[in-house]
């Protein structure tokens, strides 16, 4: 039950996060085609070139995506204080799934964009164009002259006329596989979607109110975690020097915490990890600090 709500919890967030990320791909892949690619009309370096355009970036976009996922600095420190012991089998895999799902939207979208512009699979698979598929073409030539027909000033003036067919082929196969491959991502977010809800064990409304109410914690949290830390830096400060320098509203919130201690190592790892959801006597637990804080109240009843 764990995973099957982590997955429909963690859809929403990711829908919203994966439009940003596929919005800032397209806009680095435009600016790119505009700036930057620059197709070396040669045989065998043309396909070295356009393989490296489309594989490289998105290897970047997928890694750099999976260190800005917080969910993968859940997942280690879950295992560094844990040792993965309370993630079964499925559970880990919903998390995996979660992680690289995201991970892949900009490597997906970048691949996407660049096969519908068609300027890098132009210029990457011309000189397996077969000449004698193309009317009237000349024969004698092969794949190096292919590898010339996507640069207009290579190409020698009997062949001028041969380029806007080649071209259009080309892009045509493009632009093909890209709509394929969009159609496809389309159906398995369809597919995914239907299973998750399909599945799910709580309603949509404990659902938005889960996302809701991890949203403010993390903002509360970080926060408060930075004005705790400020006041601890100025506590420090002030013992070392006699003073501290701070504004008027920074002196008025020392004055009302004084002598702030330092949160122990045993109480940031409790809240640090990865949350699945549970209950604990019929409520809902819905982060690893709701539950720190309820085992706190229990304590607290029982002494």
């Amino acid at each position: 039950m764990a995973s099957s709500i982590y997955k429909d919890f963690k859809f929403v967030s990711i829908f919203f996060r994966s439009c940003l990320i596929a919005l800032g791909t397209v806009a680095s892949q435009t600016a790119y085609n505009v700036l930057a690619f620059d197709c070396p009309c040669s045989k065998s370096r043309n396909y070295l070139y356009g393989l490296v355009v489309i594989s490289v970036p998105a290897l970047v976009f997928f890694l750099v995506v999976i260190m800005l996922n917080r969910s993968t600095w859940d997942l280690i420190s879950e295992c560094r204080l844990r040792k993965c012991r309370k993630l079964l089998g499925h559970t880990a895999f919903a998390l995996l799934e979660t992680i690289i799902g995201e991970a892949f939207v900009a490597p997906l979208t970048w691949v996407t964009i660049s096969l519908l512009q068609g300027r890098v699979y132009t210029c990457a698979f011309s000189e397996f164009v077969d000449p004698q598929t193309i009317k009237e073409f000349p024969k004698g030539h092969g794949s190096a002259v292919m590898a010339k027909l996507t640069c207009k000033e290579s190409v020698p003036e009997e062949l001028q006329r041969f380029l806007e067919p080649v071209e259009r082929r080309l892009k045509y196969e493009s632009q093909l596989i890209g709509w394929l491959l969009v159609a496809g991502m389309a159906l398995m977010v369809f597919l995914h979607l239907c299973l998750k809800r399909c599945s799910s064990p709580i309603g949509y409304l404990q659902e938005s109110y889960w996302s809701e109410y991890r949203s403010s914690e993390k903002t509360l949290f970080q926060n408060t975690a930075a004005a705790h830390a400020r006041i601890l830096a100025a506590q420090n400060v002030k013992s070392f020097f006699g003073f501290v320098a701070l504004d008027k509203e920074e002196e008025e919130q020392l004055a009302e915490q004084k002598n702030i201690a330092p949160v122990c190592s045993t109480n940031w790892d409790r809240v640090t990890g990865v949350h699945l959801y549970r209950e604990k006597n019929g409520l809902p637990l819905y982060s690893r600090l709701d539950k720190w804080s309820s085992d706190c109240y229990g304590m607290e009843k029982e002494v």
